[in-house]
């Protein structure tokens, strides 16, 4: 169950009629998740999400929580993107990205490792393993998150 307006709006969007207009109610709280963003149960857009835009080929995982400014996209944003390279970006299952993080790909497919934490104002421009935390600009792995899962 979602927990406050903005969350619910997320989940809103895929309604077939609702779904226009909770796109562009979240347009006018600053939030762009275009509508073929899937996303998992359990997201949580933290503090209104203010500031928050994911690319249209983004694929977010159960239990994401996602803080504001956020961005999460193309690399090579100097390119039509018809010639561009990048695939998309996959966040897996139970990931923190944490208020100002960019997750930026530019070949392929660009992966956040289930259970990885995204660092404040890191600038993500690789795939991550399992649980990891990268933190930096450009980001680096620093460490695995601690009391996550019992390994």
């Amino acid at each position: 169950m979602a927990k406050d307006l903005p969350t619910s709006l997320v989940y809103a969007r895929s309604r077939p009629i609702f779904g226009s207009f909770a796109y562009y109610a979240l347009k006018f709280l600053g939030v762009e998740i275009p509508r073929s963003v899937p996303i998992g149960p359990g997201f949580e857009l933290a503090h209104g999400g203010v500031g928050v835009v994911v690319h249209s080929n983004a694929k977010i995982g159960a239990r994401v929580k996602i803080y504001p400014g956020v961005t999460i996209g193309r690399a090579d944003i100097y390119r039509p993107a018809t010639e561009s390279k990048f695939e998309g970006v996959i966040i897996e299952d139970d990931v923190i990205l944490a208020p100002g993080a960019k997750i930026l790909g530019e070949v392929g497919i660009l992966r956040i490792g289930r259970g990885s934490v995204i660092g404040a104002n890191a600038v993500l421009l690789e795939s991550t393993g399992t649980g990891e935390v990268w933190v930096g600009m450009p980001a680096r792995c620093v460490g695995k998150r601690q009391g996550w899962l019992d390994e």
